[in-house]
Parts: C-alpha cells; sequence; structure tokens
C-alpha cells in the first residue's frame, strides 16, 4: 500500500474514531441544546441542507438551528435580524457544529477537508478552485484556522486548494489541535458587517472587482 493509500485510509479511521467518541461524549449536551433551541428559537432544531461533498456529489448537512424562521411580519427578513444572541453563542462557540459529526461518521465529511459550502457556488468557481472537490469536505481546515470567515473568499478558497495538496495525516492532527484553539479564542467567526460571511459570488466577478 502506497503511502497515499495508508494516509487516506489512517485519515478515515481517525474520522470515524473520533466521530463516534465524540457522538458519545457530547450527546447530553446535545440533548440539552436542543432542549434550549426548541424552547427559544422553535422546531425543528436542527438545520438541514444540501451541500456539495467530494466530486460535487450532494449530502445533507446537519447543524443545530441558529436563526429564527423568515417572518416578513415581524421584520425578521435577514440573517442579521434573524439571529438571536443564543444563535450568535453557538456560532461563536462552534457547539452549533456537532450534529455534524453524524456527517462524519456516515462518510459524507471529514474532520478535516475544505468546509462544504453552498451547492449555487458549484458554477462559481475558478477551475483552481473547483479543485476543493477533490476530497471530502471537512468539519474544519485550513482556511478555518487561518482567519475563518474573517478572511477574504479568494484567500479561503486558496487555502482549500493548498490542502489538498499538502494533506496528509500528521497534517490534519496539527490542524485538529490548530482548530481547538481557535473555537476558544472564538477567531474569524464573522466577516466585517457580517453575522457570518458575505456571499460568494463567483471567482470571475471577484477577479474584476464586480
Amino acid at each position: 500500500m502506497t503511502s497515499g493509500r495508508v494516509d487516506l485510509a489512517l485519515k478515515r479511521t481517525l474520522d470515524v474514531v473520533l466521530a463516534a467518541i465524540g457522538l458519545v461524549i457530547t450527546a447530553p449536551v446535545q440533548l440539552a441544546l436542543a432542549a434550549v433551541i426548541a424552547r427559544h428559537l422553535g422546531r425543528p432544531v436542527f438545520f438541514v441542507q444540501p451541500r456539495p461533498g467530494r466530486k460535487g456529489v450532494v449530502f445533507n448537512l446537519v447543524k443545530f438551528r441558529t436563526m429564527l424562521p423568515v417572518d416578513e411580519n415581524s421584520g425578521l427578513v435577514s440573517d442579521e435580524e434573524r439571529m438571536p444572541p443564543l444563535g450568535a453563542l453557538l456560532r461563536s462557540t462552534s457547539l452549533d457544529e456537532l450534529p455534524t459529526l453524524w456527517n462524519v461518521l456516515r462518510g459524507d465529511m471529514s474532520l478535516v477537508g475544505p468546509r462544504p459550502l453552498l451547492v449555487r457556488y458549484l458554477d462559481r468557481y475558478s477551475p483552481r478552485q473547483a479543485r476543493r472537490h477533490e476530497v471530502r469536505p471537512g468539519v474544519t481546515g485550513l482556511a478555518q484556522v487561518s482567519g475563518r470567515n474573517a478572511i477574504s473568499w479568494d484567500e479561503k478558497l486558496e487555502l482549500d486548494v493548498r490542502y489538498v495538496d499538502t494533506r496528509s495525516f500528521g497534517g490534519d492532527l496539527l490542524l485538529l489541535l490548530a482548530t481547538a484553539r481557535t473555537a476558544i479564542s472564538r477567531q474569524g467567526v464573522t466577516a466585517e458587517g457580517h453575522v457570518t460571511t458575505h456571499e460568494f459570488e463567483g471567482a470571475r466577478r471577484l477577479s474584476h472587482g464586480e
């Protein structure tokens, strides 16, 4: 078996083991969070959305809900208006990501890799940026420990491609350790002027400043 295949086998083993342990350990926390979310944000407590995975194959990403539903009569339309303090806390601490461990266990995702973005972005990537889909998407990745939402789309996508080109089992372990530090410090949770980040308009538009 080549070193690349060994790394892939070790990576998947790490994903399964840590995701399974994580789900068991966090089960009481997830149950408590589900109850709090149901009380303060309503049901359903989970946010389920199609996201593209490896080779662009779409899967359903599962996270805890952090926003109130759209309600034009109450003026709840934009992300900023729909994000209550509870939702902001869940996102800043990454607690909303706990259910995503199911996606890792199922094989939709890996613990480390480019973040799964929106399906509508698929035809907006440059050929180079589209290489982020050569691997399973991750709960965390190189872009997340290098600035998260505080850096530009160009920077994030370039970091995703760099991960694809340089990935290794040892590198994944280092990124997991770096993620723990980032989560504790809550750095880069939002882009300037946004509760999360702004829309990715596309490589061609961004390059021309449109």
